[in-house]
């Protein structure tokens, strides 16, 4: 970000006078957290998120209508959902410059993030926010959200889009990832299976995150329960199996996204059973027939489209994702093509298990 720009200054745009410091460590946005801990500045990164206006759209009608709802459901809206601070003009963000966007929300107190899992029961917990996430948001007419990133997780414009940085190869670096990108063709077949029953009605269009890493649940310092989805910037239409599938990319896997000891990269079954029992519990009655036959499918897939964004990010001179070393993206696309292969000796088994947990409800 521009070191030029006074980040105290643009919190006064919003009424808010204090001082800020660094915070999280998301891919994305920059973040910041207020001395006094009580707000949450971020920079919308105009890179990748390219109408601002659009997104903050989205943000708030979606937080509007969780905020109703929760209220019904007798919760705390200020702590279940993000709460959007406007500017002294009434805006719910600032735009500073053509390139420097800013947003504030409310910082949710006594609540921690989990990186990786180590307790099979944070899965179950996971696994219950993001159901009730989806399932409060069941009835918001996914037609009147704007898409953020288009095509997000239609994953066969994503086959296209590698196919494509592989050809053009700006970098010079397709002949020594040969060995991925055969991997990535050679499972091209299941790209269009979510998109095809979509179009033809098999899978309803709902409301979704589209980035359910688990370290986008706020969980509550006393319970350890799911407190709050956070990270809204991709909440638009789609399927909820890209966020069942996403969640368990990350949650199920033994070893870090970006872990490059490929041996301890392996697909949990504990994890995907209690997160899936976590789901159900609050999404299992809106769930059509065709969405529970895909939810061990959904993880494979979803694994597969991260693992071959990484890797055409990594053609194309990683202009997407945050990089820390050289080669980070190669990296990340190598681990998610491993557990790929992990989930593929386990499909069916997972399959059984999510059948199950649904009849249980």
């Amino acid at each position: 970000m521009n070191n030029q720009i006074d980040l105290n200054k643009i919190l006064k745009q919003f009424n808010i006078e204090t001082n800020i410091e660094n915070y999280g460590n998301g891919h994305i946005n920059d973040t910041y957290l207020t001395q006094t801990k009580n707000y949450i500045l971020q920079r919308i990164n105009t890179n990748i998120f390219k109408n601002p206006a659009e997104l903050m759209d989205n943000i708030e009608n979606v937080t509007e209508f969780l905020r109703k709802k929760i209220a019904e459901n007798r919760g705390d809206p200020d702590r279940e959902t993000l709460s959007v601070i406007k500017t002294e003009s009434g805006k719910n963000y600032y735009k500073y410059d053509d390139d420097n966007y800013f947003r504030v929300y409310k910082y949710i107190q006594d609540t921690y993030t989990i990186e990786s899992i180590k307790d099979p029961h944070d899965m179950y917990n996971a696994g219950a926010g993001f159901g009730k996430f989806q399932a409060l948001l069941n009835d918001f007419p996914a037609s009147q959200l704007h898409e953020t990133i288009t095509d997000f997780h239609n994953t066969p414009k994503r086959v296209e889009a590698f196919k494509k940085a592989v050809e053009e190869d700006i970098m010079g670096r397709a002949s020594s990832v040969q060995a991925e990108i055969d991997f990535v063709l050679s499972r091209s077949n299941i790209a269009d299976v979510v998109v095809n029953d979509m179009k033809n009605g098999r899978i309803p269009v709902r409301v979704t995150h589209n980035d359910t890493k688990i370290n986008n649940i706020l969980f509550d310092n006393e319970t350890g329960k799911a407190v709050c989805v956070i990270d809204l910037d991709t909440v638009m239409p789609g399927s909820m199996l890209y966020d069942f599938g996403d969640a368990l990319r990350i949650g199920a896997s033994t070893a870090a996204e970006d872990e490059t000891n490929l041996n301890t990269v392996n697909f949990n079954i504990e994890n995907f059973m209690y997160f899936t029992k976590g789901y159900a519990q609050e999404m299992a009655q809106y769930l059509t027939e065709r969405e529970v036959e895909l939810l061990a499918f959904s993880a494979k897939l979803l694994t597969y489209e991260c693992g071959m964004r990484f890797l055409t990010d990594y053609l194309q001179g990683d202009t997407y994702f945050k990089i820390h070393r050289e080669g980070h993206n190669l990296d990340r696309a190598r681990n998610q093509f491993k557990l790929v292969s992990d989930i593929e000796t386990k499909e069916e088994v997972m399959e059984n298990i999510a059948k199950d947990m649904i009849l249980c409800v």
